[in-house]
């Protein structure tokens, strides 16, 4: 944890969990391609797209913190064209608890009922953690709600853009957000091993219709470390 808010001590922190991840293996990435789904192009569609091109459009990653705080804790990324929706978010699931007294009172799927707490950067800015509660009456039965911060409705100021506090920050000399050598040298070390050999394996990607979310190979690896992608059951977030 770093000592100040001060820029350097803030980065400082950033390179030491960097340097704590364990690099990225072939067996924890998924790469996809769009495919053409009814009048929507794909990717291989385009006049300017290379005939046959390997390039992927969608890249899924688990990745390990090796320390002793964060120790067997997944962090899954994905990023992708043509998915369902645009937005951006961090989502923290937590746990269930061993031997769930509730779990037969958490509905048809209780898996996807863990609490959890989502922070979406965008659209529609939000920080949320949806909790199991029992629903009030007689009997005994468990239901997910929402405690909810919608910043475009808390705060009526304008939030500025993404590229308007760089801008500003810029100005002011203030280097929090942005990325040191070091730090950018230690996130490479991290993906330039698995890089290399998805383009000596000629690995091709696997293909996900346009406007879906994503390949089918992403859910199996979110499945091998016990984990969902929020948005299978979340649409109602928007």
């Amino acid at each position: 944890m770093q000592v100040s808010l001060d820029a350097e001590d803030i980065r400082n922190e950033k390179v030491k969990v960097l340097r704590s991840m364990k690099v990225v293996t072939p067996d924890d990435v998924v790469l996809g391609q769009y495919k053409a789904r009814g009048k929507l192009p794909g990717y291989l569609d385009d006049q300017t797209v290379p005939e046959g091109s390997l390039t992927p459009t969608f890249a899924a990653i688990a990745m390990f913190i090796d320390n002793p705080r964060w120790d067997g804790v997944p962090f899954l990324f994905k990023a992708g064209k043509a998915l369902h929706k645009r937005y951006a978010e961090i989502r923290v699931q937590f746990r269930p608890v061993p031997g769930n007294l509730y779990r037969e009172k958490q509905g048809a799927d209780p898996d996807a009922a863990c609490n959890e707490l989502v922070i979406r950067i965008q659209p529609k800015e939000a920080i949320y953690l949806k909790i199991n509660n029992k629903v009030p009456g007689l009997g005994l039965r468990l239901d997910q709600t929402r405690l909810d911060l919608q910043y475009q409705e808390q705060y009526t100021s304008e939030l500025p853009d993404a590229y308007e506090r760089l801008l500003l920050d810029v100005v002011n000399g203030d280097k929090r957000l942005f990325i040191r050598n070091d730090e950018l040298e230690a996130a490479w070390d991290l993906y330039t091993p698995v890089l290399h050999e998805l383009e000596r394996s000629q690995m091709a990607p696997e293909l996900y219709p346009y406007g879906s979310r994503g390949p089918l190979g992403a859910h199996y690896l979110a499945a091998k470390y016990n984990v969902r992608w929020g948005d299978l059951h979340d649409d109602s977030d928007e």
